[in-house]
């Protein structure tokens, strides 16, 4: 079976060919006209996604040697994201999807980060614990099969990702905030400044960063009135990285111990992270938890993971006829009701 999947929920536009669980191209396009905004602009993003999605689509049919004439089926993100951004891959996917007569699969985007471990290691055993950690998402799952899986905790206000790009914007980084900050605090203590952890309770599985957001601007007001805080910049980088990441891990390790499993998946674009990731691999080797995480090219958004998870969907429905209605709509909400 070959895929072609669309992903447009956010700034990324995006596009691959999957064949048989086999990304054949993974074609990802990063709107850069955020950046002096300090945080994605739907309107603008929805006109970047009108711009390139035709050329997305053809660099990853061109890529994987695939022409439209041998396509099986076309998966696109209905859900969640920014309701412009849905509709233009939604819309391109089902005329294209019309006009070929094939199947159409409606992909939840967290449902493809949550089995995106998957692209880069087919020895994952169900059941695991799965932290989806990115701009807009920080949730974590205990999943049992490609479709059933139960959130345990979720964050009660800003996201991971979300915190570390409005700390960035106060301190006049840039956005993406994420990966200019783990550069920067590379050459920073990350005991220098202590900033708070939410929801840090023993038995909690759930998250907090807005209150992490406050405690840096009264910091910087405080410390630093005239604006001169750049000679600690990488301190407050490694400072506020490490009370971003500390919940992550402590939380996803305590989930697979309430959870008594022994596996732990990791994904979303905030998994790029490299403190995130080296605190994690050494909590697994001290834990001997199996830990997965995605290569960095399927932890930001991207196409790969709705095109895996599309075909798993339709091995399921014994039949493709289930996806030939083309009755899609978008859904901007931040996740569906978990599945039992």
């Amino acid at each position: 079976m070959t895929i072609l999947a669309i992903e447009s929920s956010c700034d990324e536009t995006a596009a691959a060919v999957v064949k048989n669980g086999v990304v054949l191209s993974n074609i990802v396009s990063s709107q850069t006209e955020h950046s002096a905004f300090g945080g994605v602009i739907p309107e603008i993003a929805s006109r970047a996604h009108l711009r390139m999605i035709s050329t997305v689509v053809d660099q990853a049919l061109s890529k994987s040697q695939c022409t439209l004439t041998d396509i099986d089926a076309i998966a696109v993100t209905t859900s969640p994201g920014l309701a412009g951004a849905l509709l233009v891959g939604a819309n391109f996917a089902k005329g294209l999807a019309m006009r070929l007569q094939i199947p159409l699969v409606p992909i939840n985007h967290i449902e493809g980060h949550l089995y995106s471990g998957f692209l880069v290691s087919e020895q994952i055993e169900f059941p695991f614990v799965s932290l989806v950690v990115s701009g807009g998402h920080t949730s974590l799952f205990y999943v049992t099969s490609f479709h059933e899986y139960s959130i345990l905790g979720s964050t009660r206000d800003d996201a991971a990702g979300e915190a570390f790009d409005k700390t960035s914007k106060m301190l006049g980084l840039g956005y993406p905030g994420g990966p200019i900050m783990d550069k920067l605090a590379k050459d920073g203590h990350p005991d220098r400044f202590i900033f708070p952890r939410g929801m840090m309770q023993k038995d909690s599985l759930q998250f907090s960063y807005s209150g992490l957001k406050t405690a840096v601007r009264v910091f910087l007001q405080n410390n630093y009135p005239e604006g001169n805080f750049h000679d600690n910049i990488h301190n407050i980088c490694a400072s506020v990285q490490e009370a971003i990441v500390e919940p992550l891990v402590k939380k996803s390790f305590n989930a697979v111990k309430r959870m008594k499993v022994n596996t732990l998946v990791v994904a979303g674009g905030v998994s790029a992270n490299s403190r995130l990731r080296s605190e994690l691999l050494r909590f697994a080797q001290k834990k001997s938890v199996k830990l997965y995480i995605p290569d960095i090219q399927y932890c930001i958004d991207n196409a790969a993971m709705i095109g895996f998870l599309a075909e798993k969907k339709i091995i399921e429905q014994k039949t493709p006829d289930h996806y030939m209605s083309y009755n899609i709509t978008v859904n901007s909400s931040a996740l569906r009701s978990p599945k039992k």
